[in-house]
């Protein structure tokens, strides 16, 4: 959400301008599937953060099915926006439905043209395939044809699958479309595999000749609302001018992510952001984990250098486990873990005592810490993480309501750092809330030791 100093924070996580005259940018994703619901847009919002480190402000990102006539109402209202460059994603296929390629052809007055040098790139790679699925030649050999068409004046683009990008310069004269249009095929991996060479064309050079990256900032705060960063803004904005800053803010994975972007030359915007940042340190230090935009993810993975770590989890199910060790190479530091999620399977597997669980039970501050204590034992680790709680719906009491979770992460050197929160929300968001607090918890202990 791009904050309005001077106004409380509202939901959502849209930036905004932020003056200044820089190039700017709007994306169409393509795809009938998008706007159904049934897969989620991936391309814009890389493509968008992609743009914004080069120093182009992304406008608007629309979502458009894969009909024609949608395709040239986007375009045509981006252009009429007055954007410098479109990016398209999506309908470059060999399928009647990939006409993304024709459609902006058609707009850009550009007549499409077979590209012989990239019709044989094209039929090389899908040749290596063609065998072993048994295509049909004259299926292929369409197929093949159509993925080489190319706007008259466009750059064809080597494709990272089987569709080439297209790199469109903008229209002359009157009649011309013009910003430029960089076409994209839909896969993200082929989109991001794709993106070094469409920045070497010369419609994107051009582009990037008349800007320069931002100066950027990425503050992540955990435990800390937005209501309380929207009014240290206010405060800020009582006595600086912040027009010439961007700020956005967005609760992401339960961390509170506070963006600064402005010109790196813009001598006010820095004023601005320095005065910014100084306010947030002095109200909200504390919550403040990283400044360089890292995750609590990596962070934690490059804390457990060296050392060794095992979880002890019951409410969350293993989702600890299954986080800490989803990064390539966690196999350095993770040894292991126990989902007990039974009494039984505390005291056997853990070694919580019976009468322990009897008198306190499972969910209680008393349980993690032994629950913790078993895994330090059983792996052998220099840190352990144990997770109890009631994740619900049903099975609170009024001493234990649900959202009620129980946290102990303790060393091998006899330090701990206990805790047992009462966490909102349903059921998958108690458990997921459970997993992010354990790992700031270990990147705590972790930090002090």
């Amino acid at each position: 959400m791009s904050l309005d100093p001077a106004r409380p924070a509202a939901g959502g996580d849209d930036g905004a301008a932020a003056g200044g005259g820089a190039p700017t940018a709007g994306i169409v994703a393509t795809g009938s599937e998008l706007l159904a619901g049934r897969v989620r847009d991936a391309n814009g919002p890389w493509i968008a953060e992609r743009l914004g480190e080069l120093g182009i402000d992304v406008t608007q990102i629309l979502l458009v099915g894969d009909r024609p006539d949608e395709m040239e109402s986007a375009l045509r209202f981006l252009a009429g926006s007055g954007v410098d460059l479109v990016v398209t994603s999506g309908g470059l296929g060999p399928t009647a439905d990939d006409l993304t390629a024709a459609v902006v052809a058609d707009v850009t007055g550009r007549p499409l043209e077979l590209d012989e040098h990239m019709e044989k790139v094209v039929g090389d790679i899908i040749a290596k395939f063609a065998d072993r699925l048994r295509w049909d030649a004259d299926a292929l050999a369409e197929a093949n044809r159509k993925q080489a068409l190319v706007p008259r004046g466009a750059t064809a683009i080597r494709p990272a699958g089987t569709a080439p990008g297209l790199a469109v310069p903008p229209g002359e004269g009157p009649d011309g479309y013009p910003p430029s249009v960089l076409v994209l095929p839909g896969p993200p991996r082929e989109v991001q595999a794709m993106w070094a060479d469409a920045l070497t064309t010369a419609p994107l050079r051009a582009l990037l000749e008349r800007t320069a990256p931002f100066a950027e900032t990425h503050l992540r705060l955990f435990g800390v609302p937005e209501s309380d960063i929207a009014a240290t803004l206010r405060t800020v904005g009582e006595h600086t001018d912040l027009g010439r800053l961007e700020i956005t803010t967005c609760l992401r994975d339960f961390t509170l992510e506070v963006d600064l972007r402005r010109r790196p030359d813009d001598e006010a915007a820095l004023a601005a952001h320095d005065a910014v940042v100084a306010e947030i340190d002095a109200r909200h230090g504390r919550a403040v984990f990283s400044r360089t935009g890292e995750t609590i993810d990596e962070i934690v993975f490059g804390l457990l250098a060296g050392r060794s770590i095992a979880t002890a989890e019951s409410c969350t199910g293993g989702l600890l486990a299954g986080r800490l060790t989803a990064p390539a190479g966690a196999s350095g530091h993770v040894q292991g873990g126990v989902v007990s999620y039974s009494n039984e399977a505390k005291e056997h597997l853990l070694g919580v005592p019976h009468e322990l669980l009897e008198t306190h039970g499972a969910v209680s501050p008393e349980a993690v810490h032994a629950m913790a204590a078993g895994a330090l034992e059983r792996f052998g680790v220099d840190v352990a993480v144990a997770i109890s709680g009631v994740a619900g719906p049903g099975g609170g009491t009024a001493e234990k309501p649900v959202g009620y979770v129980c946290f102990s992460v303790r060393t091998a050197d006899g330090r701990e750092i206990a805790r047992d929160p009462v966490l909102p929300g349903e059921r998958g968001d108690v458990r997921e809330r459970s997993v992010v607090l354990a790992m700031h918890l270990v990147r705590r202990i972790l930090a002090e030791g």
